[in-house]
This record gives C-alpha cells, sequence and structure tokens, in this order.
C-alpha cells in the first residue's frame, strides 16, 4: 500500500508537473502575444500621428516613473524614455546608469496642447518629485538622476523660469534651494525599447513596487484634475 500511494504521488506530481509547465508555457505565450500586440499598435502610432502634437522633455530621477505619471496626465498621447542634456552621442542605458555620460535619464511628452497647455506639464513636472534635491531622486543618486526643466524656445523658457519664481516667493519648499537646471533643448535620444513603459509591464519589479507606484500614486493623489479618466 505504501509503494502504491508513492507510486499515485509520483504519478500525481508528473501530472500537476505537466501542467504546471504547460500553465507557465501559456502564461508565456500570453505576455509574448500581448507584447507583439503593443508592438503593432506602437507602429500604427506613426511619426505623422505624432507630428501632430506638441512636444516637452522632462528629467526628475528614473525614466520608469516619470514616464507613467505623464502617460497618466490627460491631453498626453504618448511618452518616450531616453536621455537627455548631455553631449555624448547615443548613450547606451548602462552607460547613463553608471553616470559614465552628461546625459540624464528623461521622458520626450507627446502632448495635445488643445487639451493640456506646456504652463500645466510644467506644474505636473514639479508637483511630481522633489527639486530640492541636487543630483538625487529617491534612491536614485548622481547626475544622471538630476532635475531638468527643457526648453524648446524663449516662451518656454519664460514659462519654467516664472514658475520656478512664483515657487520661490510661495515659499512652497519652505526655504530649501530649487536645484532643477533650465537647459535649452538639444537633442533627445530615445532609451532602449526594453525601458519603454516599463513600469506597467513589470509591475511586480520590486523598484517598481517600492519607489515608482508610491510616486505615482502620490503624484494622483495631488492632480486628480490632470489625470484621464482610465488613470484615476
Amino acid at each position: 500500500m505504501k509503494i502504491l500511494k508513492t507510486s499515485f504521488l509520483a504519478l500525481a506530481l508528473l501530472v500537476l508537473g505537466s501542467c504546471q509547465s504547460k500553465a507557465n508555457e501559456n502564461k508565456k505565450v500570453a505576455i509574448d502575444n500581448r507584447v507583439q500586440e503593443e508592438k503593432k499598435e506602437m507602429a500604427k502610432l506613426s511619426t505623422q500621428d505624432l507630428n501632430a502634437y506638441e512636444t516637452a522633455y522632462f528629467a526628475s530621477g528614473c525614466f520608469w516613473c516619470v514616464e507613467a505619471i505623464f502617460e497618466s496626465v490627460k491631453g498626453v498621447k504618448e511618452v518616450v524614455s531616453g536621455y537627455s542634456g548631455g553631449s555624448e552621442e547615443n548613450p547606451s542605458y548602462e552607460q547613463v546608469a553608471r553616470g559614465q555620460t552628461s546625459h540624464a535619464e528623461a521622458v520626450e511628452v507627446y502632448y495635445d496642447p488643445e487639451i493640456i497647455s506646456f504652463i500645466e506639464l510644467v506644474q505636473v513636472f514639479f508637483g511630481s518629485h522633489d527639486p530640492t534635491t541636487l543630483n538625487r531622486q529617491g534612491p536614485d543618486r548622481g547626475p544622471q538622476y538630476r532635475s531638468v526643466a527643457f526648453y524648446k524656445n524663449p516662451q518656454e523658457k519664460k514659462i519654467i523660469e516664472s514658475y520656478i519664481a512664483a515657487l520661490k516667493e510661495q515659499n512652497v519648499y519652505e526655504g530649501a534651494l530649487i536645484t532643477t537646471e533650465v537647459t535649452e533643448f538639444i537633442k533627445f535620444w530615445k532609451a532602449e525599447e526594453y525601458h519603454q513603459d516599463y513600469e506597467r509591464k513589470h509591475p511586480n519589479n520590486s523598484y517598481i513596487t517600492n519607489v515608482s507606484i508610491p510616486r505615482l500614486n502620490r503624484f494622483k493623489k495631488n492632480f486628480g484634475d490632470y489625470l484621464k479618466e482610465d488613470s484615476h
């Protein structure tokens, strides 16, 4: 009887293992299919489509969370993670993350000015990070995580500088120095594909659960009026 039970147990484990393998296989197929569908959707979003939108560029720490924050904002069509603010061409994530370039992790925001204005995006930028921590945002340290508001023309520069002046005048940061760089936009380098929509694709990543999602939730709590309907 003991042998019989062992045989049944072995058979059960074999079947269970087979089912689990099958389940894991199906899960992998489902994820692969979803990735393929997302790639198709992105392909539909042609350059011509995006050309109908304005662009804005910001850097405020790890781009995984910054991308998710701006994508939750109404009037924003697409957000791309990448690198900007430095002089090196074709920077890689490894180079930027190790501080081997003068670039910062940044995002490229495609938005509809009929729905949201540049000044409102500047409000989102300052309202979603701490601009008083020099070369640091949360646990991320180094100039690659510095706070930068990029401008493409004199009008955008004036908007950013005027907003910073208002923050100082109203003593929003209680006397702390605002370290945000106001920098002319030169070029944006798109990050590697696996970084795009990283927070949404990797919800169980420890950094995402412990750093990015709490930061995103704090933003949503304070900027409810700025959120898309499906972002509440």
